[in-house]
């Protein structure tokens, strides 16, 4: 019931968010009951596989974009004083992942009926044409395996947002940053043992946190230049609720370029081997597409990080330090998802030629997985950078309460979307390139 509250309660934006994963909910749901009738008409089960197999894309992409959805919704996002109603991280969690349910059962059930709809058992008229034999018209439809494939979309998002919306221990180093509550109620927990009644002596606390305040003053200076002080403000999120900006790139590209050159690789062996154009006599040229498109999802941030580098060389003014810190601060946030888009643009462009275009009965739902997928991965980037624009609300109130103009926040995002596609833009054609040469020999 709370779950259902929180979402008639909610604002109009969440509501569309939350639409458009029913949406991408009924379209992997009705991939997965084409699975089962072209299962139904056709006796090769290997056949049959392969085309369960494709739809772990589109399921996989459903479930990234829902994600991105309940780390976004302000209904379910824990604040000061719901702990004492018996709304804590962890009842808040189970809400958001109820809440995903929710949406992605309505999307089956639109799946189902439309589904049931071509087939003519709701109203008897089935579609006809030569691209519609995965509907199994005029074969009874086996109920219980319908129901086990829509719900593996709601089991899978529901599951996927409790892990990761899940309560966490505080990081070891943190408890310092946040309020603690040591022996006898007293704030602080420190890491040497106290005998009893130390903490009240006088100005013992307090010494301790002057410590700390230097501590935090002093590590701008460490770094280099003075100037990197303000736009580690900048960069930060409202306090206590965020760390400063990381000056060391994510641990991610090293990976992302090694797997990256590896699936290349592949694909190109792929090509020397041979082994005909249809995708299921070629699983090393699939395997290499995926490696691919794993490598560019995993580079994804440390390029946007490296992004907020470059816009910060060379004598940089307030604008250029202003976008590039704060890209640097949003690097994972924004250049996973933007990763990720980049290799289903890349994996498209490569699979195109790859299709065996004689196929027509398989024509509408290739279009549909592609269109599932990309559509997807664009909102869950679109999503991210709403996620992106919430976590540094407080440092854009901070900035405007010091005299920022309104002209100079919004040239800042224009240039540190220019900066991104001028990185990603001519790297996705490029690994498409190389992807589509090796396939299409």
């Amino acid at each position: 019931m709370l779950a259902l509250r929180l979402t008639r309660s909610a604002r109009t934006a969440v509501q569309l968010r939350r639409l458009l994963v029913t949406a991408a909910s009924a379209g992997t749901g009705f991939l997965l009951l084409s699975t089962l009738g072209h299962a139904l008409g056709h006796p090769d089960p290997a056949s049959s596989a392969l085309r369960l197999a494709w739809c772990a894309v589109p399921l996989a992409a459903t479930v990234y974009f829902a994600i991105a959805v309940a780390r976004t919704d302000p209904g379910t996002r824990p604040r000061p004083g719901l702990s004492a109603i018996g709304l804590g991280p962890a009842r808040l969690m189970a809400v958001s992942a109820a809440t995903t349910a929710l949406s992605c059962a309505l999307g089956s059930l639109l799946a189902l009926l439309v589904f049931l709809q071509l087939r003519g058992d709701l109203t008897g008229m089935p579609s006809d044409g030569t691209a519609t034999d995965f509907l199994a018209t005029g074969r009874p439809l086996p109920l219980p395996a319908a129901l086990t494939l829509l719900a593996l979309v709601p089991l899978s998002a529901s599951a996927a947002v409790a892990v990761a919306l899940r309560p966490r221990e505080p990081a070891a180093g943190a408890a310092s940053a946040g309020r603690t509550y040591g022996r006898f109620g007293a704030y602080r927990r420190t890491a040497v043992r106290e005998s009893f009644g130390a903490y009240g002596r006088f100005g013992k606390h307090l010494g301790a946190a002057a410590r700390g305040r230097r501590t935090a003053e002093a590590a701008p200076e460490r770094e280099g230049t003075a100037e990197e002080a303000p736009g580690t403000a900048v960069g930060t999120e409202p306090a206590g609720s965020g760390p400063a900006v990381p000056l060391t790139p994510p641990s991610g590209l090293p990976w992302g370029i090694a797997v990256l050159a590896v699936g290349l690789a592949v694909e190109a062996f792929a090509s020397r081997a041979g082994g005909g154009g249809a995708p299921g006599d070629r699983p090393s040229a699939l395997l290499g597409l995926a490696l691919t498109a794993v490598g560019l999802a995993l580079a994804g941030p440390g390029l946007a990080h490296l992004c907020g580098r470059l816009l910060q060389t060379v004598r940089p003014g307030a604008l250029r330090l202003l976008a590039g810190r704060v890209l640097m601060t949003e690097a994972t946030r924004i250049g996973r998802p933007l990763g990720v888009v980049c290799a289903v643009l890349s994996a498209a462009y490569a699979m195109a030629s790859l299709h065996d275009r004689e196929d027509a009965s398989a024509g509408p739902l290739v279009v549909l997985g592609v269109l599932l997928v990309a559509g997807c991965t664009t909102a869950t980037l679109l999503t991210a950078a709403v996620e992106a624009k919430q976590a540094r609300a407080g440092t854009t109130a901070a900035l405007r309460r010091l005299g920022a103009a309104t002209g100079t926040l919004r040239r800042a995002a224009v240039l540190r979307a220019g900066a991104l596609l001028a990185l990603f833009g001519p790297l996705t054609l490029v690994v498409a390139e190389l992807s589509a040469w090796p396939l299409a020999r």
